[in-house]
């Protein structure tokens, strides 16, 4: 009986030596994951332009420089590739040399291994017609007051005659 209860505790030691770095392992795992989730990353990009893919410019152009073939908006240099599609605020294609400083302009680029702002698309100057983004859409405002002021008179009570 001695022995059995020997063989038995025996057994069950070589099976927790065995079996504990494992467990030891799946916990270290899990905190491992635990921490992640809770602490975020050391180094957050700034803004989409540090990240690879497509970024958005809007400004007015402040500089145009047709033989380097680059346009300058807020301080950035964006140049214009033979794949840029260039057009004009009625949809028209144009070229770079069709764009006017103090314009305003809107895009897409991409960042280059070397830096450079290559630009995808580009439309300069303001886009006319249709939704003017909710700045005077709707009712004119001078109309509206003629329309209040036609009211109140209306409404307002008949001023005595005098004698």
């Amino acid at each position: 009986m001695k022995r059995s209860l020997l063989n038995v505790t025996v057994v069950a030691m070589l099976a927790g030596a065995i079996l504990s770095p494992v467990g030891y392992s799946l916990a270290e795992d899990k905190a491992d994951k635990a921490a992640d989730k809770a602490t975020p990353p050391a180094s957050k990009p700034a803004d989409k332009s540090d990240q690879a893919g497509v970024s958005k410019f809007y400004g007015n152009v402040t500089a145009v420089d047709t033989k380097a073939m680059t346009f300058t908006v807020d301080n950035q240099t964006y140049y214009v590739i033979p794949e840029s599609q260039v057009t004009l605020a009625s949809g028209d294609k144009t070229t770079l040399s069709d764009s006017v400083v103090g314009q305003p302009a809107r895009g897409s680029y991409t960042k280059s291994a070397d830096g450079k702002m290559n630009v995808t698309k580009v439309r300069f100057g303001k886009k006319t017609g249709g939704k003017s983004g909710g700045k005077s859409g709707g009712k004119d405002k001078d109309a509206a007051a003629e329309t209040k002021d036609a009211k109140e008179t209306k409404d307002a009570p008949a001023a005595p005659a005098e004698k």
